[in-house]
């Protein structure tokens, strides 16, 4: 696991919460914050494993 695909999964892992978190108070702002950040957090994971595939294809 790189540094890419680790990060992506932390920033997966504070969306869900943040989306959870509006979600229980009611707030849309904080909710939709969470996706967003799920979102980036899954494709910053893609370009992690893209890296290592690469990486292991060139080697």
């Amino acid at each position: 696991m790189n540094r890419d695909t680790a990060k992506g999964a932390t920033q997966k892992a504070v969306g869900s919460i943040k989306e959870a978190a509006g979600k229980a108070t009611g707030n849309k702002k904080l909710q939709a914050k969470g996706v967003a950040d799920k979102a980036a957090g899954s494709a910053r994971e893609v370009v992690g494993k893209t890296k290592t595939a690469v990486k292991k294809a060139t080697r």
